[in-house]
């Protein structure tokens, strides 16, 4: 799925079992955010609280902030969902709902193909920005600073109203 395109539906159960659909939040933007703990590029961003901060920022604008993981259960990388909101939270995580994706059906559906990958849902259910959350595909932290967020960049585009300057960029990650 790329930018410009309708964001697929989905319904996926929260870290304690709670059912979540996207189109609870019509109305809204919404950032979808696929993550894995046991992947370097995803440790990078939440170890140096460039994930939280980010999240924080979407929040403060009165974003949804959706995390999704679509590790399957067989993997070695999976953790339970009560072990995955506990990481997540350790790290100063403050994503709206953490989901799992155990069978992979929202991941394929959305063409994630690495962690992290972001999209960003317009109010109208459209995507407005599918790929990587910076410039720089690296598992260092010291590259974070050197980085353009562009998930930070689409958020300032949004709260100024203007159209997200970039809509896609190459995903990296696991």
């Amino acid at each position: 799925a790329g930018a410009g395109q309708r964001a697929p539906d989905f319904t996926l159960p929260d870290t304690r079992g709670k059912p979540v659909r996207l189109t609870d939040f019509r109305g809204k933007f919404v950032v979808l955010e696929w993550t894995n703990p046991r992947c370097p590029f995803v440790r990078k961003h939440y170890d140096s609280g460039n994930m939280g901060a980010t999240q924080k920022m979407a929040r403060g604008q009165g974003l949804v902030w959706l995390s999704i993981n679509s590790t399957e259960k067989a993997s070695s990388d999976y953790l339970e969902p009560a072990k995955l909101a506990a990481w997540l939270t350790e790290r100063k995580g403050v994503a709206t709902a953490v989901l799992m994706d155990e069978e992979g059906t929202t991941g394929r559906a959305y063409n994630a193909m690495t962690t992290p990958h972001m999209y960003i849902v317009d109010p109208q259910g459209l995507l407005v920005y599918a790929g990587a959350i910076d410039s720089i595909p690296s598992a260092r932290v010291a590259d974070i600073d050197k980085a353009t967020n562009h998930v930070k960049m689409a958020l300032a585009d949004i709260a100024a109203g203007k159209p997200v300057a970039t809509p896609m960029s190459r995903a990296y990650g696991c």
